[in-house]
């Protein structure tokens, strides 16, 4: 992708989206490629997490949503699975001294139970030592899937409706929001896919109903500061309509 990419600089600080979502795609084919295995290409995508995640606090993004492990994830090799996991638990553990530096909360959404006990014991320790951090929240999405997390939602509030706290006419959108795993944080403004895939691969299925989509065929590993500040001026050049008309023609 050729482009000259703005600086940080250029970008409008009133428009810097609130929550930025990320499909981080390509790590094995960015391994093949190189004719590497394709742990090479997580060890290599977990430095490109590294970059985005200080770029994206440096401009004022207050929650990061990465996905990087899905539901789906688990039906690959054992080996992969036990690679990656492995690489989670160092992450976090290499992390934690820059996410409290740059006063950034750790949280996780997704089935994270299924997680091996020992990543489930950093996590919970690297979440509790950033628990007060208020500068940008980062959320990892692990063993995510957004159908899950839908069911799991309706599972909440079917329950509330049976057991007669809650009447059935007082389920709203606002409700559902409250009862997923982002509740209390804003809906995603934009959702950056790498790779060129064209899919959202069941990713925050209700809270990217109105997000703005960028795909873009750059491999995860190969993403850069510079392209993600271009994807950003080219979000901030979008007229968010959210389903209302143009205002253009409003009034023109």
């Amino acid at each position: 992708m050729n482009f000259k990419a703005p600086s940080e600089f250029d970008l409008d600080p009133a428009r810097i989206p609130a929550h930025l979502a990320v499909i981080m795609d390509g790590n094995g084919r960015w391994a093949k490629k190189k004719l590497l295995n394709r742990v090479k290409g997580h060890e290599r995508g977990a430095e490109t997490v590294r970059m985005v995640v200080r770029a994206v606090r440096e401009i004022g993004v207050s929650v990061l949503t990465l996905y990087a492990f899905s539901t789906e994830n688990w039906q690959r090799s054992k080996a992969e699975v036990s690679a990656l996991m492995a690489l989670l638990k160092r992450f976090l553990k290499d992390e934690l001294a820059d996410l409290s530096e740059n006063n950034i909360r750790l949280n996780a959404i997704g089935q994270i139970h299924r997680l091996p006990t020992d990543v489930q014991n950093t996590l919970a320790e690297t979440m509790q030592a950033t628990a007060q951090n208020d500068g940008m929240t980062l959320n990892l999405a692990l063993s995510y899937g957004g159908r899950d997390e839908i069911v799991r939602m309706a599972k909440t509030i079917a329950g509330q409706v049976k057991d007669g706290t809650l009447d059935i006419d007082e389920i709203t959108p606002e409700l559902i929001s409250a009862n997923l795993y982002t509740a209390n944080m804003p809906d995603p403004d934009l959702m950056i896919r790498t790779s060129g895939e064209m899919r959202i691969s069941n990713f925050l299925l209700w809270q990217i109903a109105y997000a703005e989509l960028f795909i873009t065929d750059t491999l995860w590993p190969d993403f850069t500061r510079e392209e993600l500040y271009h994807i950003l001026k080219v979000y901030q050049g979008r007229e968010r309509r959210f389903g209302k008309e143009n205002a253009a023609n409003i009034h023109g």
